[in-house]
């Protein structure tokens, strides 16, 4: 933690976390070359915003569309592209940074390793990403907050056998994004179902995994358990969900934003992101104090990360989900909306080695969420409002963005990056003075949205 521990501040600063940051001013103007791996356009007005990047150009490092391509991911080819086109650039090479999972999350470091630039040590990173070492990580550090967990065989003749607690839990590859190949088993049919899917696609991610698994020494407990192996998890029993969102630098783990997590009722799924959190002040202290805990004993340090984490009401007990190696660019809108600038100030910052200038409340709104329009059943999209209509929307529904995720045509089933119990059709941005005024607005969009799925269309 930071030398001012987040116990000792009076209460109107706590939730506001500004103490954390470096609030000393604008950075001076100053010539540096940033390359983005998997740089997005959609995220180019965010960056460029953000007072980090006084003085910066961006540059696109590798496809976007390959990075994000769950199917095909050659990760030794990437490296190779990657320091062609580093070697290539007529300048000076000052930052190398990403906002995207897993091959993003590991590839740039691994460039900024190979060219001296700052960078979380890989180590770090894969102690975070591989969720099987990653909880054996956190149980040393917080036991109460984990729930069990087993590595498990999907090939073994008998994978159930490998699981040591009782029917409900959770089977996902300790490797994967987005939900990509999890599954809510509930007994031995789920169990079946699940081991054939993720038989069937795991290949997709496994061999990528351990082509970054192969560049660090393994600890003993981690003997065998590479990319091809899923992990199985007792249900966690619920409550409030939310993601804290940090960083570490020189040898302090610092947390600047809380932000709530939301499902749609009765299911698995998101249904939006909302900022600031509204839990009360001394569940976030705690969070904020197992994160530097946490984030501290595995050493990372040089990059943000985000944290996803449950507080039970009844009980009064908080659970760590799952560690993610980045900041989330799900948040960045709403950091924008209600901070004044996106989470992309962390990643700009420290991928120049200096510590982040992010101070907090200094925004538009007051709160702010991303909402997950979604199908729970399989169809193919026979209809979208048109380009120029979508355009028109934030002029009607003001502090609205829309990011569609479907187009006409598009069977859902196909569409790559989805989870295993719905599929994402539109990403809706809204800021607001309230929730109820947020939540208007996004009904707002949808009914201008107009989209339509025919289930009825077979294959």
């Amino acid at each position: 933690m930071s030398s001012r521990d987040v116990d000792t501040l009076p209460a109107e600063e706590k939730l506001d976390f500004s103490e954390m940051v470096d609030s000393a001013g604008p950075t001076p103007a100053t010539s540096h070359n940033l390359f983005v791996v998997g740089f997005s356009e959609f995220h180019r007005p965010l960056l460029e915003a953000v007072t980090e990047a006084q003085g910066c150009t961006f540059h696109p490092l590798l496809e976007e569309e390959e990075l994000l391509n769950p199917r095909h991911v050659p990760v030794r080819e990437l490296l190779d592209q990657g320091h062609r086109q580093l070697d290539a650039f007529d300048g000076s090479v000052d930052g190398i940074c990403t906002y995207w999972d897993f091959p993003s999350s590991c590839i740039a470091p691994i460039l900024a390793a190979d060219r001296g630039l700052p960078h979380v040590p890989l180590d770090a990173i894969l102690r975070c990403e591989h969720k099987y070492w990653s909880r054996l990580e956190q149980q040393k550090i917080v036991p109460e907050q984990v729930p069990g967990f087993n590595a498990v065989n999907p090939f073994d003749e008998s994978p159930g056998e490998q699981i040591n607690f009782d029917y409900p839990f959770w089977l996902k590859p300790v490797k994967s994004f987005n939900a990509y190949l999890g599954f809510y088993i509930g007994g031995p049919e789920d169990l079946e179902h699940a081991i054939g899917r993720i038989r069937a696609g795991i290949h997709h991610l496994a061999n990528a995994f351990n082509d970054v698994l192969e560049r660090v020494e393994m600890p003993p407990e981690m003997e065998g358990i590479d990319g091809w192996h899923c992990i199985a998890e007792e249900i966690i029993p619920g409550g409030r969900q939310c993601t804290v969102e940090g960083y570490g630098h020189e040898g302090d783990i610092y947390v600047y934003g809380i932000v709530d997590s939301r499902k749609y009722p009765g299911k698995h799924a998101f249904s939006h992101y909302e900022y600031p959190s509204m839990l009360p002040e001394r569940v976030q202290e705690r969070i904020t104090e197992t994160t530097a805990k946490v984030m501290g004993h595995i050493g990372y340090y040089g990059g943000a990360f985000n944290i996803e984490f449950f507080w039970d009401e009844k009980t009064d007990r908080l659970w760590l989900l799952e560690i993610n190696t980045r900041v989330s660019q799900s948040h960045s809108e709403l950091f924008a909306s209600v901070d004044g600038q996106a989470n992309h100030a962390v990643t700009v910052g420290l991928a120049l080695g200096k510590k982040p200038r992010f101070e907090s409340r200094q925004g538009k709104f007051p709160c702010a969420a991303k909402f997950f329009l979604r199908a729970f059943s399989d169809g193919v999209v026979e209809h979208v409002a048109d380009p120029e209509r979508i355009e028109q929307i934030p002029l009607e529904v003001p502090g609205t963005r829309v990011e569609l995720q479907v187009k006409p045509g598009d069977r859902l089933s196909e569409m790559p990056h989805q989870e295993s119990y719905s599929y994402e059709l539109a990403w809706i941005y809204a800021a607001g003075e309230s929730e109820s005024e947020i939540l208007e607005k996004i009904d707002a969009v949808v009914d201008r949205l107009d989209i339509r799925i025919d289930e009825g269309v077979t294959q």
